[in-house]
């Protein structure tokens, strides 16, 4: 999957979730597949709650916070 298909999977609507990125179709937040995903779940262990993600649901979050990551920038003082 590549990061630009991936960025479509993943919305953000401010009546939803108060607007945190989520997983196009559901209510769950990118931010709790990657909490997860930091805790050791891999694909094969998606929690009962988690059981609609897809594979490439989980791939797009993971490309969605690195093209994210990439445009952060630090600026010096």
């Amino acid at each position: 999957m590549t990061i630009d298909a991936a960025h479509l999977r993943i919305v953000a609507r401010p009546g939803l979730r108060s607007g945190e990125p989520i997983i196009e179709g559901t209510r769950i937040a990118l931010h709790d597949v990657l909490t997860l995903m930091a805790a050791g779940m891999t694909t094969a262990e998606n929690p009962e709650d988690y059981r609609q993600l897809s594979d490439d649901d989980i791939k797009a979050c993971l490309a969605y916070a690195a093209r994210m990551t990439g445009r952060t920038r630090v600026v010096a003082a």
